[in-house]
């Protein structure tokens, strides 16, 4: 394997037939040779790739601009920008990330309908140019801050279909898109477009197609006020793993039906999106070590009915990283709360399964990630993964108790090295 620097951390290059396992099996080895029980992360950047590829093939007349609330790890930004993938910033910071990065301007969309003056300002004087608005007072805003501003409105949808829904707080009604329109004429402002998100973890189809249809109809009125209407942004909370494995295309078929129907290829209109979890929902891999561990007797209850595979204990993990770290997901992404976490050792498969509650290092009992979840018997020291880590993880992480932050070593194969370019990208440490 090949070393090279990343923000002060090594990307490791893949090559002679090896793989993320082998990664993770060194950096436990590693781990244990200094004493060290500190979670981490494995990110492959060939999901990355996959993903994109995905997206493309179901999605071809779709730009995605991906979401850098989601995961702001700089190894997947610079390897997006490689790409030719835009961002949705929604600060002064996330904007400053992206361009510090590689991003350039015109390939970021000030996606928060709320900003502060300052941020608007910052934006306007680094030239980032296209934000979204929902109401007459960040219109006045942005007249005072950033008059040359192509401003994109953000409508409300129905977003009931979705595990996490957005339109309470952020949208403007239908009933109330004239007047938002003509107050932007009247302060001089530009409207090039609109945008909308129904929601993270979406279950039906028709949320697309109803707002789609509302966007069409803005654009209509937006049209005979005389704006230039030509971007259109079909928002993010796209994912495929879980219960949405085939979502995505199921989905991607729906909305390319009502583009084609509503805004065709010859209309001259931008489709783009904000894609976040999708793209890093499946790149990481969270190792954290079993630090203690508590054993409770079951005590005999009529329900067992003197059955003789009845568990006669509880068993009580507590791990090294949790909610009020990497794993927050469980009590704030109603779209992934639910982990599976797995031994990193091989498991017998004759071996007894007991039902296993998993905490994580906090002195808080909120603090607990699995609950009645059937485990083999582990020991103190061993290790446990958890897949599908990239959403919403490390850029939530607290630092309650002042536990360790999970490390990130990213990983790529020497294919997709070769694919991306990234020697442009990354330095080889002589």
């Amino acid at each position: 394997m090949s070393n090279l620097s990343s923000d002060n951390k090594n990307i490791e290059i893949l090559d002679n037939g090896k793989i993320i396992s082998d990664v993770i099996d060194r950096k436990i080895k590693e781990l244990s040779t200094v004493d060290n029980e500190e979670p981490f992360y494995v990110l492959n950047l060939d999901s990355l790739l996959k993903r994109h590829l995905r997206w493309i093939t179901n999605l071809p007349r779709v730009k995605p601009f991906y979401a850098m609330k989601c995961n702001n790890t700089p190894a997947v930004v610079r390897t997006l920008i490689s790409l030719g993938i835009g961002f949705d910033c929604a600060s002064k910071a996330e904007i400053q990330h992206a361009l510090s990065l590689g991003a350039t301007p015109d390939k970021i969309i000030y996606a928060h309908t709320t900003k502060p003056l300052s941020h608007i300002r910052y934006a306007c004087t680094h030239g980032v140019d296209v934000m979204t608005f929902d109401s007459e007072d960040e219109l006045l805003k942005i007249s005072l801050c950033h008059s040359q501003a192509k401003l994109v409105l953000r409508i409300a949808t129905d977003d009931s279909k979705s595990l996490l829904r957005l339109s309470t707080k952020f949208g403007a009604r239908m009933a109330s898109v004239g007047k938002l329109l003509e107050q932007a004429g009247k302060l001089g402002l530009e409207v090039i477009g609109v945008s909308f998100h129904v929601g993270s973890g979406c279950t039906s189809g028709l949320a697309y197609k109803k707002a789609i249809a509302d966007a069409r109809h803005v654009f209509d009125m937006a049209s005979l006020l005389g704006f230039q209407m030509k971007l259109l942004d079909i928002g993010g909370g796209f994912s495929a793993i879980d219960d949405f494995q085939d979502k995505f295309e199921e989905f991607s078929g729906v909305i390319n039906e009502m583009l084609d129907k509503l805004f065709p290829p010859d209309g001259g209109v931008e489709i783009i999106a904000e894609p976040g979890r999708y793209y890093v929902e499946s790149a990481f891999t969270l190792a954290v070590n079993v630090m203690a561990k508590r054993v409770v007797a079951n005590e005999a209850d009529e329900q067992n009915n003197g059955e003789e595979n009845s568990p006669d204990k509880t068993i009580m993990y507590y791990v090294t990283d949790g909610v009020y770290g990497s794993m927050s997901c469980i009590t704030t992404d109603a779209a992934h709360n639910k982990l599976e976490p797995y031994p990193h050792r091989a498991v017998d498969g004759s071996e007894p399964r007991y039902p296993s509650v998993i905490w994580g290092p906090t002195c808080d009992s909120l603090d607990k990630i699995t609950e009645n979840y059937f485990l083999p018997e582990l020991h103190v020291g061993e290790w446990l993964l958890i897949d599908n880590m990239g959403a919403y993880s490390v850029s939530l992480v607290s630092d309650f108790n002042s536990f360790e932050r999970a490390r990130i070593y990213p990983v790529v194969s020497a294919e997709t090295w070769d694919t991306l370019n990234l020697s442009h990208t990354y330095s080889i440490i002589p």
